[in-house]
């Protein structure tokens, strides 16, 4: 766990100083060792600042900021002969030996050619970079779920784990390095191949039983994956569907289970989770926060996420608590429900979706949402996590658990245009999994909402004469001033 930094310097010229300084801005996502590695040598530091005096040369260079989730983990930074591999993330294939190794092992003996194999192979949650001489090569996991940014200016090709590192090189036009592809980056540029991109399936016709039977078969395989190399998992838990089934399959596999719940002061949603998590017979951590509380964390937020957007902000800021709680109580891994809307229908708008086109519409849309969810979802949470040295996993993220649930008929996760529940299979799997009907039937409520923090945005945003957007976007331009004066030139 940790970031990742990239360059070529499109004149022939060092870029391993240009990696450094992108080390530099990404130190907070890996404190325990730093490794800059060219085609032909590696150095290892403690900080960045070690490696400034470096004589290191080379016109393609990667990097990484380190973070152990467990002690006997390596750095994940390795010099093979003719070229140096960085790798981010998290493989969730089964292997006897560690993610980069198993990488490695994919790409001998000729990297160029291979490159696409570990991204068709390989279910999780990675990013990586290979430096050869005069060329780099960069893949991303199919869903985008480990972030990845790039970007060029008239000097250097880039590519960093969060935008600012780019920004540090004076890289403005940041685009996010789109899942599922294999890039090139060459003296002209970036040139990009898809390997395996998401696209839907054809639909297969089934009961609903037969479904939710086959479903809960796939999450357990996907759980077990998610949690198989810990002792103990966290689950950002609401008491609602997702987080629900997502925490008692892990209980499934022996694993001690600690449920987070965090929101502002006196909300109901608090009570409710505190229940859900007795029936389920978990023990719940429950955190409560103040508006001096959220004025605070929007700084910390808006410097992790890097946009301006209020939705975002307010999901990002429930995340960015629990995974402090999560690291107070010395657990490593935290569970998420992210995802399931997507596969399964959750979000109201879909039912406007149902009434304009049909299922049809309401197909098409739920693939684009997921397709999407690299920009929308996973940049947001994976660094308020990371900050917190914290792994966000994914369960219902994963390869099979996608593939089914798309090849689902609408009709066995939206009944109709008047479905106020939706995500009906999902439901029918967690009846069959004992979880109490009161969560299985529970109606979704946005997290920004549900723990408070939209509500108290307004309120801020308020005593200072403006709107919650105005507002959001005044605390993002004095973190990042800079960008401001680029917007208004």
């Amino acid at each position: 766990m940790g970031g990742m930094a990239a360059a070529l310097n499109k004149r022939g010229e060092d870029a391993v100083s240009s990696v450094l300084l992108m080390l530099q801005e990404l130190e907070h996502r890996g404190a325990d060792v730093i490794q800059v590695a060219t085609p032909t040598s590696t150095m290892t530091a403690e900080t960045p600042r070690e490696l400034k005096n470096t004589k290191m040369c080379s016109d393609t260079a990667v990097g990484h900021n380190f973070s152990r989730t467990f002690p006997e983990e390596s750095p994940p930074t390795i010099l093979r002969k003719g070229y140096a591999l960085a790798f981010e993330g998290r493989l969730f294939s089964p292997s006897e030996t560690s993610d980069i190794n198993t990488v490695v092992r994919e790409l001998e003996p000729e990297p160029q050619k291979k490159a696409e194999y570990v991204i068709k192979k390989f279910d999780g949650s990675y990013t990586f970079a290979i430096a050869l001489p005069n060329k780099i090569i960069v893949g991303r996991d199919q869903f985008g779920t480990c972030p990845l940014f790039f970007g060029e200016n008239e000097t250097i090709c880039a590519l960093a784990s969060e935008r600012k590192a780019l920004w540090k090189l004076g890289i403005r036009r940041i685009r996010s390095f789109p899942p599922g592809n294999l890039a090139t980056i060459t003296f002209q540029g970036f040139k990009f191949k898809p390997v395996a991109t998401l696209s839907q399936p054809i639909q297969k016709r089934m009961s609903m039983e037969t479904a939710a039977r086959r479903l809960h078969r796939l999450l357990l395989t996907a759980t077990m994956a998610r949690v198989s190399d810990v002792e103990k998992v966290a689950v950002a838990f609401s008491g609602g569907l997702d987080s629900s089934v997502a925490a008692v399959l892990a209980k499934t596999f022996e694993k001690k289970v600690n449920l987070v719940t965090v929101g502002l002061e006196g909300q109901s949603e608090l009570r409710y989770a505190e229940a859900a998590a007795e029936s389920l017979e978990l023990p719940l951590q429950i955190h409560t926060y103040t508006i001096a509380d959220v004025e605070s964390a929007l700084r910390k937020v808006l410097w992790l996420i890097e946009e301006p957007d209020v939705m975002k902000v307010g999901v990002a800021i429930p995340l960015f608590w629990a995974a402090h709680v999560v690291s107070e109580i010395d657990c490593r891994v935290l569970l998420a429900g992210q995802g399931a809307d997507e596969l399964f229908g959750g979000y109201h708008k879909y039912l406007s979706d149902y009434t304009r086109g049909g299922v049809d519409a309401v197909q098409k849309s739920m693939l684009h949402d997921l397709m999407m969810s690299y920009e929308t979802n996973f940049q947001r949470d994976n660094p308020v996590c990371a900050f917190q040295e914290v792994e966000l996993r994914l369960p219902y993220i994963d390869r099979e658990v996608v593939r089914f649930a798309l090849s689902l008929p609408v009709d066995l996760k939206i009944k109709s245009p008047e479905d106020i529940l939706r995500k009906q299979v999902l439901r029918f799997v967690a009846q069959n999994m004992g979880i109490p009907m009161f969560i299985a039937e529970k109606t979704k409520k946005a997290v920004q909402y549900a723990t408070g923090v939209d509500r108290t945005l307004r309120e801020l945003a308020r005593k200072k004469g403006l709107t919650q957007r105005d507002y959001v976007k005044r605390v993002f331009d004095e973190i990042y001033p800079t960008l401001k004066e680029e917007e208004e030139r």
